[in-house]
């Protein structure tokens, strides 16, 4: 988060690149801001965006004593949608829904400011949200005690601990030793993390299935199917994702794209996609890959996915490009520059 009154500090990838007077591709390449010591990000830790406190990196790569920041939350923080979301107690997808309220909407303030900028909101706003929702006031919404009793950033960590301890930890187990609620979020969490340390499994010893993965780490077999679906799903995002960051940063290089910390998302049919928005005056807002259908150019920038379909995007403004599912970078910008270029729908390519 942006602590009260220091939004003029905030400094984005790119900003910390250009100070040290390297190309974004390598910093991104060398990582200098993974070095002990160097000053944490202040945007929460699954942001696609990462954004520093400038004093503090200035002071780290000066020399100095790195200046610690406010370390109580106040009305006036800026909170990125996934903080948000944690305030309002729902997954960072649900938020997306909820941000188009006016309640909402009038008060984004994105960072850096103008088109491309990643959107936050403040603490306050946030909170007076939360109390105007149906179901929140005098009697309404669930009974006193009946929530989740734990931070939700620290409902993962702290179910892999219990997996640590007993692999064959039952929903209620898990559930009454956190205070957290049954379902979703004890099912949710502990099919998550088995299905991470599942994957984590079958990438270091590529001959196993994740279900022979499951087998091997002891798991009950009535939590097979869930994990095991996690797993494969995981295990293809973490496929992809190398080859997409790698797009996003030749594109951010060429000047046609913001710099971004690609995320990919599962949609509901369990195929992956991930967008890149692109900067001001390129002729389209953003572009998406579909592992499905691969690249393709879209018509909105806040909502660049569109909704969850079975069917290639189609209309207006829609050009697929590249000659696979995976075109190199070159291959890309120079489809993009050119209009004449791409079609209207997606080639059938064979994977």
């Amino acid at each position: 988060m942006i602590r009260a009154g220091r939004l003029k500090y905030a400094q984005t990838m790119a900003d910390l690149a250009a100070h040290l007077g390297v190309p974004l591709g390598t910093f991104r390449n060398k990582r200098p801001h993974t070095q002990e010591g160097h000053p944490a990000p202040i945007s929460s830790p699954d942001s696609r965006a990462l954004l520093w406190d400038s004093e503090q990196t200035a002071a780290f790569y000066a020399g100095k004593p790195v200046p610690a920041l406010p370390d109580v939350d106040s009305d006036e923080d800026l909170l990125d949608r996934h903080e948000a979301a944690a305030v309002l107690g729902v997954a960072p997808g649900s938020w997306n829904k909820y941000k188009s309220d006016p309640k909402l909407s009038e008060h984004v303030v994105l960072v850096p400011a103008g088109e491309g900028g990643t959107e936050h909101w403040p603490r306050h706003i946030v909170r007076k949200f939360k109390a105007s929702r149906p179901g929140r006031g005098a009697g309404g919404g669930r009974r006193a005690g009946s929530g989740d009793m734990i931070p939700r950033d620290e409902i993962l960590p702290r179910i892999a601990e219990l997996l640590d301890d007993n692999r064959a930890i039952t929903l209620t187990e898990a559930a009454d030793t956190l205070g957290i609620a049954k379902f979703p979020t004890a099912q949710a969490g502990l099919a998550q993390v088995r299905g991470r340390r599942i994957a984590d499994l079958v990438e270091a010893e590529p001959a196993l299935t994740p279900l022979e993965a499951a087998e091997r780490l002891g798991y009950p077999t009535v939590t097979h199917r869930g994990a095991v679906a996690i797993a494969e799903a995981e295990l293809r995002t973490r496929r992809a994702r190398p080859y997409l960051q790698q797009v996003a940063d030749a594109l951010a290089e060429a000047g046609v794209a913001e710099p971004v910390q690609v995320e990919v998302r599962q949609l509901a049919d369990e195929h992956l996609a991930a967008a890149l928005p692109l900067t001001a005056g390129q002729p389209s807002p953003a572009l998406v890959w579909d592992e499905r259908f691969g690249w393709r150019t879209a018509t909105s920038r806040r909502h660049p996915i569109g909704k969850d379909t079975d069917s290639a995007p189609e209309g207006e403004g829609i050009r697929y490009l590249g000659s696979s599912i995976r075109p190199k970078p070159a291959e890309l910008l120079e489809a993009l520059a050119d209009g004449r270029k791409g079609s209207k729908r997606p080639k059938a390519f064979s994977s």
